[in-house]
């Protein structure tokens, strides 16, 4: 057997799968999206076994994109945990063959408890599909499986659907990427959108001189391990930066660079950003100038410069 022409073959019985499923969606499918969007009560997603684990990730990704969203265990759920579900809640009740003896003997009491029943089975006419509210039709030809037992393609057709839901929902909700990163702070997406630019920063600022020899500034740069300098005048305000690539840049224009002063070299026009700002705004701000390190300004005074951020302060958050 040629092992990955069979996986191959796989890949495509299941993208076949979803191609049929998806040219099936149909009205339930928005009466869905928007029975969940009005509601200002949670979902609560079933199921059993391998559907229960897809289950898990539905309600999961529903529950970090602003959805409320739980995950109840059908074979739990007949032994107390339908207490989790209150009136006017929407289960999602997932079910391929809607027969599913754990999803069924729960139908009666979702009934007596008010919810709204939105079943993701393949099979319209079970039990599941007859109590249900919505269909969510996730009716697959045959599963990837040479025995056509093992859920393969049904429970990839089931993870999709839920897939569609959450990004539906999220575009309605106009989900933001701030609003994904309070949901997430422990990422590194949650944590440059949530974290300050002075939390951050370092307040160690290397410094030179505007009449500093060329040699005094490389010293300073490779000491100080910044990358960059920020040069001073008499007065000690800050009148420009010089970093590696002025360096560079300096040593290909002069050609008596070891008798130019830093201020020869310096740039001046130096892009700052404020201590309260984001660190996502300050990553925007150094990948739109091609710019490695920043200056911080303060937010009680600006114009005073109070620390640097560096690209390497913000990979390493």
């Amino acid at each position: 057997m040629n092992i990955a022409k069979r996986g191959q073959t796989v890949f495509q019985q299941e993208i076949d799968s979803l191609q049929a499923v998806k040219n099936r969606l149909n009205s339930d499918f928005e009466a869905v999206v928007e029975l969940i969007y009005n509601s200002s009560a949670k979902v609560v997603v079933t199921g059993i076994g391998k559907t229960g684990l897809i289950g898990q990730k539905i309600a999961a990704s529903l529950a970090s994109t602003g959805t409320q969203a739980v995950f109840m265990n059908a074979t739990d759920a007949v032994h107390g945990d339908l207490g989790m579900v209150c009136a006017g809640d929407i289960v999602l009740a997932i079910s391929n063959s809607g027969s599913t003896i754990e999803i069924t003997n729960i139908l009666a009491p979702l009934r007596k408890i008010g919810t709204t029943i939105v079943a993701l089975t393949g099979r319209r006419e079970s039990p599941l599909g007859r109590e249900a509210d919505f269909i969510l039709d996730i009716a697959v030809d045959s599963e990837a499986c040479p025995l056509g037992l093992a859920p393969t393609s049904s429970t990839t057709a089931t993870l999709v659907m839920g897939d569609a839901l959450c990004i539906c929902l999220m575009e309605k909700r106009n989900f933001s990427r701030e609003q994904y990163a309070l949901y997430h702070p422990g990422g590194a997406l949650g944590r440059q959108l949530l974290n300050r630019v002075g939390d951050l920063m370092t307040a160690e600022i290397p410094t030179v001189s505007e009449n500093d020899s060329f040699k005094d500034v490389v010293f300073v740069i490779s000491d100080r391990r910044k990358g960059m300098t920020m040069v001073v005048n008499s007065e000690g305000e800050m009148t420009g930066i010089i970093t590696d690539g002025d360096i560079r840049r300096a040593i290909q224009r002069y050609d008596d660079i070891l008798d130019r002063k830093a201020i020869d070299f310096m740039t001046k026009g130096f892009k700052k950003i404020s201590e309260k700002s984001l660190i996502n705004d300050a990553l925007d701000l150094m990948t739109a100038c091609k710019i490695t390190t920043i200056v911080v300004d303060s937010a009680q005074q600006p114009g005073q410069i109070i620390g640097l951020l560096t690209i390497h302060d913000i990979i390493h958050l």
